[in-house]
């Protein structure tokens, strides 16, 4: 699959199994990151990668921010399942220092954007992904965990695998035209 085929077709993957991307593949995808666009050089964001025993852990930190934060019994067991939902996830934080040309914002959106090149680096040696955020991304708990200061965000949860589902037909080409207007 050629780089423009590759963005004009992605598309999430929440089915993820074994195996996970390790080796040479994991650090291509750790490798696109870095290569996100990034004013001033700052390198605003941080990667922990949770997989095998570090699933249990997360889930445990999970199930305690979701009941911390009076969640129902619905949603504590969705918390405490999550990390199960792929071999590997990477928790992206956007590490923000104050800087007279390079607004938090604009780190945070670098942050982000270097979940997009793993997810596509993935995708393109033959692992899926999906990006997960939601309100436990706000949580103290999990922000403690992850070691964020005050000006620093988690922008997401990146779960990473094999896709268990082979979508049986092509996605329809995408209309950009309603998105777009002129200037």
């Amino acid at each position: 699959m050629d780089a423009l085929e590759l963005l004009v077709q992605r598309r999430s993957a929440s089915r993820l199994a074994e195996p996970a991307p390790e080796g040479d593949v994991l650090q291509n995808i750790l490798r696109a990151a870095m290569r996100a666009p990034d004013h001033g050089s700052l390198q605003p964001w941080r990667f922990t990668l949770i997989e095998g025993e570090g699933r249990d852990r997360f889930s445990q930190l999970l199930e305690q921010a979701a009941r911390e934060a009076g969640e129902d019994d619905k949603r504590i067991e969705k918390a405490r399942t999550a990390p199960f939902r792929a071999p590997l996830i990477i928790t992206v934080v956007a590490h923000c220092e104050q800087h007279h040309k390079v607004p938090l914002w604009e780190q945070e959106m670098s942050a982000g954007c270097a979940v997009m090149a793993m997810q596509m680096a993935a995708l393109a040696q033959g692992f899926n992904g999906i990006w997960r955020s939601g309100v436990l991304t706000e949580s103290p708990v999990v922000r403690t965990a992850f070691g964020c200061r005050e000006q620093d965000k988690i922008v997401g949860f990146l779960y990473l695998g094999t896709p268990q589902l082979k979508s049986s037909t092509t996605l329809s080409v995408v209309d950009p035209a309603p998105f777009v207007r002129r200037f």
